[in-house]
């Protein structure tokens, strides 16, 4: 990140070439506008921020003692407050709620290109229960979450974003009835966007809600995930007082949609979070001005430091 910070200060002096204005934070910036001046000096700031963030490793408590989350060896834990700063400021996507990201011990919110980054967060919309499971056509949910894109994109369309093409699975729903934990991952193709992205869902069912787990990253990383799925879907558990088992029917809210409303209702629901994935292919640089297109490939290789 020292490196990262450096070369961000020294870029703009190779870009431009007018009068040199010396400021506080030893940005010497030649034939900068002030306009211009003032989204380096900006982003600077950002990027200190980032710095200055303090991860977590072993065992995490999430939320108002719902759940705990044992991070696993090799990553580390960014807790709620950073996370949305991550989430909204950095990487662009609207204000929502969450209990943190999981990162690679060896990446950032700023370095985080060929490898993924997981979201936390709880959705208390009460017991689901799973009695559909078995007998539900994944294929047929395929095919009817295609169409429900298809219309989709004409409000994206409408609204200047990014059409979006839902191709297939990239991983079949699984749900395992035992540990009450589902997951399944889904492959799209983007308007002017080179890789296909994907979204990676955990959903760990509760008394009263989900856990969710977000997978984000592009789909070449699929492997990786694969490979390291199962560390995390055994690392996150709810605590006592909010485990599936406990439901009491007399006094505890049961959702409207089983497994497959589940699947159906949340493919499209995660649609926004592709505005991340976007970020992680493209840098957030971009930002900045085409200036600042030659840091793109800073930002999204892994460190050497």
């Amino acid at each position: 990140m020292k490196k990262l910070f450096y070369l961000l200060v020294a870029f703009p002096l190779l870009a431009f070439s007018e009068v040199t204005i010396t400021d506080s934070s030893g940005v010497n910036s030649d034939s900068i506008s002030l306009e211009k001046k003032g989204e380096i000096l900006d982003y600077i700031e950002k990027i200190k921020r980032v710095d200055n963030f303090e991860y977590q490793t072993g065992i995490v408590d999430l939320g108002d003692n719902i759940a705990t989350l044992n991070v696993p060896d090799g990553y580390k834990f960014l807790n709620s407050e950073d996370s949305k700063y991550v989430l909204t400021e950095l990487w662009g996507n609207l204000t929502s709620e969450t209990y943190g990201l999981i990162f690679p011990d060896t990446a950032s919110p700023l370095n985080c290109g060929n490898t993924f980054v997981i979201t936390l967060s709880y959705d208390e919309s009460g017991y689901i229960e799973d009695g559909d499971a078995e007998d539900l056509d994944y294929d047929e949910i395929l095919e009817g979450l295609i169409e429900d894109q298809k219309v989709a994109n004409l409000e994206r369309l409408a609204n200047d974003m990014h059409a979006m093409n839902l191709i297939g699975w990239a991983q079949p729903p699984f749900y395992d009835a035992t540990a009450k934990k589902l997951h399944w991952a889904t492959e799209y193709t983007l308007d002017d966007y080179e890789e296909n992205v994907l979204n990676y869902d955990v959903k760990i069912l509760g008394r009263k809600g989900m856990l969710n787990m977000s997978v984000l990253g592009d789909v070449s990383v699929l492997p990786l995930i694969k490979e390291n799925i199962d560390i995390f879907i055994n690392s996150t558990e709810f605590k006592p007082g909010y485990t599936y088992s406990e439901f009491n029917p007399d006094i505890d809210q049961v959702a409207a949609y089983g497994i497959g409303g589940l699947i159906a209702g949340k493919v499209l629901a995660k649609a926004g979070i592709l505005a991340l994935l976007l970020k992680f292919g493209k840098g957030i640089a971009i930002a900045i001005g085409v200036a600042f297109i030659g840091i793109k490939k800073f930002f999204w290789n892994k460190s050497k430091d």
